[in-house]
């Protein structure tokens, strides 16, 4: 028979290193005022998707931050249900 061992502490030490790790990922928008009066076509889309990527990463930085926190709390449960098992 397989035995799966559940290491919480290594788990959630991992899970702490995502959530350090995505807080890193935050990207400032460009400021337009470094552009001036410089208005082509080039920077008018430069800056549409500059401040795309922004909210692009915005999101998967909170739905990563919304994973950890789900998974964070599903471990606790596994290692709750096993302690309750083995009693």
């Amino acid at each position: 028979m397989v035995r799966i061992k559940l290491n919480h502490a290594e788990i959630m030490r991992k899970l702490n290193q995502i959530q350090n790790t995505t807080r890193t990922l935050r990207l400032k928008t460009p400021p337009s005022s470094k552009l001036e009066d410089n208005r082509l076509e080039f920077t008018d889309k430069w800056e549409k998707r500059e401040a795309n990527l922004v909210q692009l990463i915005d999101e998967y930085v909170s739905i990563v931050e919304k994973n950890v926190v789900d998974t964070e709390a599903n471990v606790t449960s596994l290692k709750d249900q096993d302690e309750a098992i083995t009693r």
